[in-house]
């Protein structure tokens, strides 16, 4: 039988039962009580490798490539395997079983693994850190706990474990940043503020919540701080970028309570005592017009009940308004005829006395309404639905002045109570209402607009009698001024007839004819006028023997 140079046979002789390999090539010839097995030569090139045991010694080997096997008489050879290629910054874990040792194989290099080893974990990627970035190992065997900062790559060791599941940042604090770390070795915490770059040493966490920003103290804002370690607070006013100690935490950041002049708080101490502060010169007295909440100090809220009907008390109210206001209010009542109404109306009153409110009632807005509430009800079922059309003014006025001694003890000062609107709660009745005030609303309307028809005709006839008497006044006028114009005109015409008359007197002595020329002179001036006109002049039979001279 020919063999070639990558196969082999194994002979074994019959009668002894020994065995022997045979490698190629050649050309095999059996002995009398000789057989074989013809097999193949393993091959492996430079990054295989088998695992062979000897079933006679139990021993087990590698064989590493590139070469072409061939077994011994005991071998029995494992299938191929691979060598682990490991990069520059690539590791294995590795774990020998015989000996209990375990080690850490870096790149760049081929790993093959020995019969006797365990691989941990796989391939794993070297860690690189940049300038910024640390990581963390602690050794399971001792404990300890080693931090390396970048930048470089960093390789763990057999025994070490990633504490924070990843390479971490370092913490980049600004100028208005802290951030307070724990020792977990000694218990203690220390404060780091910005700016700065902040690595967690081996056995450091931070405390939450973490970084966070100082607080900016300035006019407007204090800053609460306890102290941990006993308890105690204290208000920090100083005007600064707070960062609070390591024992200390930051309750609240407050803000100045400013007060206008209508306003007011009440603020509660620790021991529980009320203290009231004004905006109003006038009522502040030697407290402060703006201040920051004390320690141990909170403003006092009162609940209210708010509504219409004052159903529910979820008015809260921390900041008091003094100046006069109105509120609104909802109520059913029933007149004296049984008919049911509902009332809307509004309270215009103010705190007057706020010490005195607050020792009174919780409610102020509640009472009130109730009160009227009460009061209308009572006053109401006295009167029927007519008469209480009639008199609503007056039982509202009613309400509020007749116990003025109610509103006093509560610190209020109630200035008007007015009804706005009422309907019937039934609706049949509503109608019926409806149609009453409306048919009152058109004669009043009808009334009016009669009495404003009457005003307008009478104003007309003063009008007139006031233009009559004028006319009348201008006639009187026109007539004296006539009288007067006529009375100059005559006595003018008369002075020249007089002198007329007197100037021909020496050389007409007779008075007939120097009548008559001065007829005939006045006839010659009108025929003159009539001339000068575009007219036309008829004469009568009586004018024909006038004789007219004109000499020039």
């Amino acid at each position: 039988m020919t063999i070639t140079n990558s196969q082999f046979m194994t002979v074994r002789d019959k009668l002894s039962g020994e065995r022997h390999i045979v490698k190629g090539p050649l050309v095999w010839f059996p002995g009398p009580h000789e057989e074989g097995f013809q097999g193949d030569a393993i091959g492996l090139n430079s990054t295989e490798y088998i695992t062979v045991e000897d079933k006679e010694t139990g021993e087990r080997r590698i064989v590493k490539g590139p070469c072409n096997w061939f077994p011994g008489v005991n071998d029995v050879p494992s299938p191929k395997k691979n060598a682990i290629a490991l990069s520059q910054n690539q590791y294995v874990k590795l774990k020998d079983s015989a000996a209990g040792k375990q080690w850490i194989e870096r790149g760049e290099k081929l790993v093959f693994v020995e019969p006797t080893w365990e691989l941990v974990g796989g391939v794993a990627q070297a860690i690189t850190l940049k300038a910024n970035e640390y990581v963390r190992y602690n050794d399971t065997t001792t404990g300890k706990t080693t931090m390396h900062r970048g930048e470089k790559t960093v390789f763990p060791g057999p025994h070490d474990e990633l504490m924070d599941g990843k390479k971490m940042p370092a913490i980049d604090l600004k100028v208005h940043e802290y951030v307070k770390i724990l020792d977990q070795a000694s218990s203690e915490i220390r404060v780091v503020k910005g700016p700065e770059i902040v690595f967690l040493k081996a056995n450091e966490k931070v405390v939450e919540p973490g970084k966070q920003k100082a607080i900016q103290i300035d006019d407007e804002h204090a800053v609460l701080v306890r102290d941990k370690s006993t308890g105690a607070q204290r208000l920090v006013t100083e005007k600064q970028l707070f960062v609070p100690l390591a024992d200390e935490t930051i309750e609240e950041v407050r803000e100045l309570i400013k007060l206008s002049d209508h306003e007011a708080v009440i603020l509660k101490d620790g021991s529980g005592n009320f203290s009231y502060h004004y905006g109003h010169v006038e009522m502040r007295g030697d407290k402060p017009r703006s201040f920051f909440l004390p320690p141990y100090a909170e403003v006092v809220a009162l609940h209210w009940s708010s509504g219409q009907r004052r159903e529910e008390r979820n008015l809260h109210i921390k900041k008091f308004d003094t100046r006069p206001q109105y509120m609104w209010f909802e109520f059913n009542c029933r007149t004296k005829d049984n008919v049911e109404l509902i009332l809307e109306g509004t309270f215009f009153w103010k705190v007057a006395d706020l010490p005195g409110m607050v020792k009174t009632t919780g409610d102020t807005s509640g009472d009130l309404c109730n009160h009227a509430r009460s009061q209308f009800i009572k006053m109401v079922s006295r009167v029927t639905l007519k008469e209480f059309m009639q008199t609503l003014h007056t039982i509202a006025k009613s309400v509020h002045e007749d116990e003025p001694d109610f509103y006093t003890k509560r610190g209020v000062q109630v200035q008007s109570l007015e009804i706005t609107r009422y309907h019937c709660a039934d609706r049949s009745t509503s109608e019926i209402l409806e149609q009453i005030i409306q048919e009152t609303t058109n004669r009043m309307n009808r009334l009016s607009q009669q009495e404003s028809e009457n005003e307008v005709k009478l104003f007309r006839m003063q009008g007139q009698i006031q233009q009559e008497k004028m006319k009348g006044d201008l006639l009187k006028i026109q007539q004296e001024h006539q009288e007067q114009e006529m009375h100059v005109n005559g006595t003018s015409e008369a002075q020249r007839i007089s002198a007329f008359m007197d100037g021909l007197a020496g050389e007409v002595p007779d008075l007939q004819e120097r009548l008559h020329i001065w007829q005939t002179l006045r006839k010659t001036d009108a025929l003159s006028v009539i001339s000068q006109a575009d007219t036309k002049m008829y004469y009568t039979p009586n004018d024909l023997d006038l004789s007219i001279e004109n000499r020039k």
